[in-house]
């Protein structure tokens, strides 16, 4: 018999953060997996896939950061 095996993607949501699509503030949950960052809305199911090397060529020059947080690093 055939068993399958579900695997649990760890979800870390980002405080403070508002969906682009809905708008809705604390809604959106990232996840990495297979070396892709996924964020999704768990409020409207918005879904966005980059690279980390995207999200870190993403951050605006003058912005200021406290830092970075990378998953993996757990």
């Amino acid at each position: 018999m055939l068993k399958m095996v579900l695997l649990k993607t760890k979800r870390r949501f980002i405080a403070g953060a508002t969906c682009p699509k809905c708008n809705a503030l604390d809604s959106i949950a990232l996840t990495l997996e297979n070396g892709l960052e996924t964020l999704n809305c768990v409020h409207c199911g918005f879904k966005q896939t980059q690279t980390p090397k995207q999200a870190t060529a993403a951050t605006r020059q003058f912005e200021q950061m406290i830092g970075v947080f990378n998953p993996s690093e757990d």
